[in-house]
């Protein structure tokens, strides 16, 4: 009877094409080769929710459109010579929401920033600042080129 082998450490990242979120993917893909773990990098989608833009949106396929986002991102941040195992899930969805169930179980939950001012982000609201207060693992915000300049 042998011991079964660790699973080895879940690292989530949210990925919406944003240069902050492929800095998060650059992140999570360097902690996970420094522990020996997977990254699930997590791309959320929703339908708009613009009045009457029914006809405007018509023959758009977003979950397509939201996995394509997601293959570039992984082409653009790690690069084609992945040091750590990288899956990909494209799920339809509020991205906190989305993001919350992906981490449930993980080791560790990272996210971009985009710095928005305070303003937008007052308006807005925060997924970064949801995830921080409702997720069950530790979470990672990178700050983007706006909130580092500014704190």
């Amino acid at each position: 009877m042998g011991i079964e082998p660790e699973p080895a450490p879940q690292i989530v990242v949210g990925v919406d094409g944003s240069e902050p979120s492929k800095a998060a993917l650059r992140w999570a893909a360097r902690q996970a080769a420094l522990t020996g773990g997977v990254v699930e990098a997590v791309t959320a989608w929703q339908y708009p929710q613009w009045y009457g833009a029914g006809p405007a949106v018509a023959g758009f396929d977003f979950a397509d459109n939201a996995a394509k986002v997601l293959i570039q991102a992984l082409d653009e941040a790690p690069g084609a010579d992945r040091p750590v195992e990288i899956r990909v899930r494209v799920v339809h969805g509020h991205p906190a929401e989305v993001l919350l169930g992906a981490a449930r179980g993980a080791e560790l939950l990272v996210v971009g920033n985009r710095g928005h001012d305070g303003f937008t982000e007052a308006l807005l609201g925060s997924i970064s600042r949801h995830l921080v207060q409702h997720a069950a693992c530790p979470v990672v915000v990178i700050r983007g080129p706006a909130d580092a300049a500014s704190g």
